[in-house]
């Protein structure tokens, strides 16, 4: 990894229909990531906030969808964003916000990696595999259609530009997964994205397939992109999300997760995604993720535990 860091907020919550969202960028902050950081030898900024500006509804067939033009903008205003401010410098970690701002921002970055001649990977940590479409989804939730939309999948055609540089479905790699709909199943199903729900990890542990997956990375002379949505933990250690699904990641397994991904050099961005603090409990889900992203950037647990005798 470089040796700075670039923290930067994305306040947003139109991927669902629970408020509490873009209050995430502002938690993490009052968790002291900027300082946690620092401490590990990273000259870190923070950039502020991306927001977008109030537009006039786009209206699809499926009644159901809701804030499909503030998605639009997002991505239009993220993207654009990338492209000017993220050339050639240090490792941006993007803070939400819901799992919306994966579709903004993972295009960019494929495009980026395009153009230096390396090959986009995406490393998606989460309870969900978000891969409905505008015409599967039954909420109507968008936060729960950024990889569809990635891959360049074109049932955004007419709605929502596709990306100029869409990530190949084989450089994805799903961990945590433990809630998808039918018509998602059948969809991953025709696709050569690799993922790993709970009871793989159940029966296998993290480590080895993420080491499998970071080799491919390697291999390839790649950039890896980690997603980190909230609801990969379990709620019991992660309460703070609108997302909640029981028998997910314990406290060990993502701080293993974070450490592997730290060892492999290979780490280029980071987003932090559905982070609620309206949901949270005294602020321990803040502390954790800033204590996993801390890992991710070589701080090891036991370090923390002898600074806390």
């Amino acid at each position: 990894m470089e040796q700075s860091i670039l923290l930067v907020g994305v306040p947003t919550d139109h991927g669902s229909r629970r408020t509490g969202c873009l209050m995430g960028p502002d938690a993490l902050r009052a968790a002291d990531i900027s300082t946690r950081l620092s401490r590990l030898g990273y000259d870190v900024s923070d950039a502020g906030n991306i927001t977008t500006d109030p537009t006039e509804e786009i209206h699809h067939p499926n009644p159901k969808i809701h804030h499909l033009a503030d998605y639009a903008a997002l991505i239009g205003k993220l993207d654009q964003y990338c492209e000017t401010m993220l050339k050639e410098g240090p490792v941006p970690v993007f803070m939400g916000g819901d799992h919306c701002i994966a579709a903004g921002i993972l295009p960019a970055l494929a495009r980026a990696s395009e153009e230096a001649g390396q090959e986009q990977f995406l490393l998606w940590l989460d309870a969900h595999t978000d891969f409905q479409t505008l015409e599967s989804t039954d909420t109507g939730n968008l936060h729960g259609t950024p990889v569809t939309y990635i891959i360049g999948d074109p049932s955004f055609d007419g709605v929502i530009p596709r990306p100029a540089a869409p990530i190949k479905p084989e450089n994805i790699c799903m961990m945590g997964i433990r809630s998808v709909d039918p018509a998602e199943q059948a969809r991953i199903a025709r696709t050569s994205i690799d993922v790993h729900d709970m009871r793989a990890i159940d029966e296998f542990g993290v480590a080895t397939p993420l080491r499998r997956f970071i080799d491919r990375v390697r291999r390839a002379n790649g950039r890896l992109h980690v997603s980190l949505d909230v609801d990969f933990l379990d709620p019991e250690i992660a309460p703070a999300v609108g997302t909640t699904v029981s028998g997910g990641v314990n406290h060990r397994e993502a701080h293993l997760i974070m450490e592997i991904l730290y060892d492999s050099g290979l780490v280029t961005s980071v987003d932090i995604a559905e982070l609620n603090p309206f949901l949270d409990v005294r602020g321990k889900t803040s502390e954790l993720i800033v204590d996993l992203i801390a890992s991710l950037f070589g701080q090891r647990v036991l370090d923390t535990h002898r600074r806390s005798i």
